[in-house]
């Protein structure tokens, strides 16, 4: 049997496939999704689910790589490289809080903390395809800002994973918690701004 960190077949029905999976999964969490239901949402057999994935376990691992790919890639695509450090910074602050204040990012986060004992590579997955990758795109930006003269870095990675953390502050907690699930343009725009603000008053040039 394939381990669930290889990448599936694929094939005419594999996003129906993936698309059926979200939904149980968001709905249900991870030991509450069956592969019955996964295969009855999708529209599928289950001869043609197994047909693409070996296990539930390697299902969910590529939900979670095709979301924060997807968001990744799009994120990456309007960025415009050359722009001042100021701008570019905001502009990602704002794709990485909205990300995290998601459904699906929360949803996510409590199943991976929930099963991380029975099933630790569910989490090390998640962060794989969503901390980590973001660490690795900031730090390639990071080091672009930094031989244009913008920004003065030692240590990137760590300084990627600071500015990810500047960005949830404040209301990540409280969606964590249960306090809140809804958050204004406003006080999305805000925590951008300070992020940036804070970061570059220690590391811009």
């Amino acid at each position: 049997m394939p381990h669930s960190s290889e990448q599936p077949k694929r094939g005419r029905k594999f996003d129906e496939v993936l698309n059926g999976a979200r939904e149980v999964f968001l709905s249900r969490g991870f030991e509450g999704a069956g592969v019955d239901e996964i295969a009855r949402v999708a529209g599928v057999s289950k001869a043609t689910l197994y047909s693409y994935f070996a296990d539930k376990e390697q299902l969910f691992v590529e939900v979670v790589r095709s979301e924060c790919k997807l968001m990744a890639d799009g994120a990456a695509a309007s960025i415009d490289v050359g722009a001042p450090a100021a701008d570019v910074l905001y502009f990602v602050a704002e794709q990485i809080l909205r990300f995290t204040l998601s459904e699906f990012s929360i949803k996510i986060f409590r199943i991976c903390v929930a099963e991380a004992e029975r099933f630790p590579k569910l989490g090390r997955e998640f962060y794989e395809a969503g901390p980590l990758m973001g660490q690795r795109r900031l730090v390639e930006f990071f080091k672009a800002a930094a031989e244009r003269g913008e920004l003065r870095i030692t240590n990137f990675e760590l300084a990627a994973d600071q500015f990810s953390e500047l960005c949830q502050a404040l209301l990540w907690p409280q969606l964590v918690f249960g306090i809140r699930t809804d958050f204004t343009d406003d006080e999305i725009a805000e925590v951008s701004s300070e992020a940036v603000k804070t970061f570059l008053a220690r590391f811009a040039s």
